[in-house]
This record gives structure tokens, sequence and C-alpha cells, in this order.
């Protein structure tokens, strides 16, 4: 219970990534409030959490709206008393090719992934200011790091929130706020389970060390490290929970080097 009596925001919570991260964060004792822009989603895991005892709410926010954005702290504030954590899960996605993309396109996914974030940190850190204390954990992603077909908008929304968050560590730190990233990269969510078509799963498994997808559990874990109090002397990192994607070079089969050809997930 290594999160007993913090109170965490977790937006985008009402499904995948978002619901393993707020089920993980409750069940090492935080009081959770589950944002997302559907509001049944939302409600349904905030039930369900408060069924196996947990301290839960269920908060409808648009976190590109600022509005949203101030009544989803606020909301924390008046349930629970305070605001500890904050994790920037909310995003939306696009594949297309670059000259595909609109204006519309790159405004509405940075006005989430980006902006969004932007919104939301600033509303928790105006309550985490004055007891110097909080940990924000922004969800980035590979598509930050490196140079996908397809993934102008969103990309380029994930790059700008890794640089977002240096800025913010640099300069929250002196006052007890951490800010952090988690970087994950092919995760077998509901998603990507519908979305992904052979091809596109036989491409990640050959560029994944580990020949496998990650889990929504893993990157909970790794979110549920860098808002405790293990990870108090970390600011402005990015980890990477992918497998070894990013780190991976050349690869090519040799025995005891490269995993079998048949996938572990």
């Amino acid at each position: 219970m290594k999160l007993a009596g913090r109170v965490a925001i977790i937006t985008g919570a009402g499904r995948g990534m978002g619901e393993a991260i707020v089920r993980k964060l409750a069940a090492d004792g935080a009081a959770v409030v589950v944002s997302d822009i559907d509001e049944a989603n939302a409600g349904s895991v905030a039930i369900s959490l408060r069924d196996s005892g947990a301290k839960a709410i269920s908060v409808r926010a648009d976190v590109s709206n600022e509005a949203d954005a101030i009544a989803l702290a606020d909301a924390a504030v008046a349930e629970f008393g305070t605001l500890d954590i904050l994790v920037n899960n909310a995003g939306i996605s696009t594949t297309k090719l670059f000259l595909e993309t609109s204006k519309a396109d790159m405004e509405r996914i940075i006005g989430v992934n980006l902006i969004g974030a932007f919104l939301c940190s600033q509303a928790a850190v105006r309550i985490m200011l004055p007891k110097k204390y909080g940990r924000i954990v922004n969800i980035a992603s590979l598509s930050g790091q490196r140079g996908g077909i397809g993934r102008t908008a969103y990309g380029t929304s994930k790059a700008g929130l890794e640089l977002m968050t240096k800025v913010m560590s640099v300069e929250l730190a002196a006052f007890g706020i951490t800010v952090n990233n988690v970087a994950p990269g092919a995760i077998a969510t509901q998603m990507a389970i519908e979305q992904h078509d052979k091809a596109t799963r036989d491409a990640y498994h050959y560029l994944i060390p580990q020949r496998r997808y990650g889990l929504p559990e893993e990157i909970a874990s790794a979110v549920a490290y860098l808002a405790s109090e293990e990870a108090s002397h970390v600011c402005g990192h990015t980890m990477n929970v992918d497998g070894g994607f990013q780190t991976a070079g050349l690869m090519f089969k040799r025995d005891g080097v490269i995993a079998p050809e048949t996938p572990a997930g």
C-alpha cells in the first residue's frame, strides 16, 4: 500500500491503459478520480473499484477544455481533500500520411494529447504547490521518439509532451513536485487487438527484442513507481516500457540471441 493516503487523478481511465493504471494505483492504496470523456466507462470503472473496497469517484472531462481540466482538479479536492498525483493518460490518435494529415487532425490530436496534459497539469500544480508535494506522470509514446509512418500528428504531440515534461520538471522540482514520462511501445490494449492486422503484429514482433506486445498492467506498474516515494529523486525522466523496441538496432537470427519466431504475446 505504498500510495496509502494519496489522492490521484487518472485521465482517459475508462478503458485500456488508463483503466489498468487507475486499478493499480487504487490497489496500492490511493483514492482515485477516474476521469474520461466517456462518462459511462468512467462510472463503470469507479463503481467496480468501490465494490472492491477502494475510494473512487468518476468525473467526465474533456481534457482539451480548460474549464473541464480545472473542474477535474477541484473535484478531487472536494471529494478527498487534496490532490497528490496526476496521470495524464488521455490521448487520441490517427494514422495518416504526412500529406494526408489535415490542419484539423493536427489541432484535434495536439489539443488532447499535449494541450490537455498542459491544462490538467496547471490545474493540479496550483493545488500541489502550497503543500510542496506532487507527482505528475505523463504518458508519452515511442512514436514521439522515432519517425513512424502515419504518425505526423500523434508523434508530434508525444514529442512535445516529452519536452514539456522536462520544462515542468526543471521549474517544479524545487517545490517537491516531480514530473516524469512513461513511454509505451506496442501495448496489447483492446484497441490494438481490434485495429492491428497480422502484418502490423508481425512487424512489431520483429522489431521488439522481447518478441511480444506489452501489457497494460506493465505500463501501470511503471506509473505506480514514478507516482510513489520510491521515485522521489527521479525528475524529468522518460521511462520506456517497450520490450527493448527503442534500444534495438540491427537484429538477426542467431542461436541464443534472437528469440524464436513464435511471439510470446
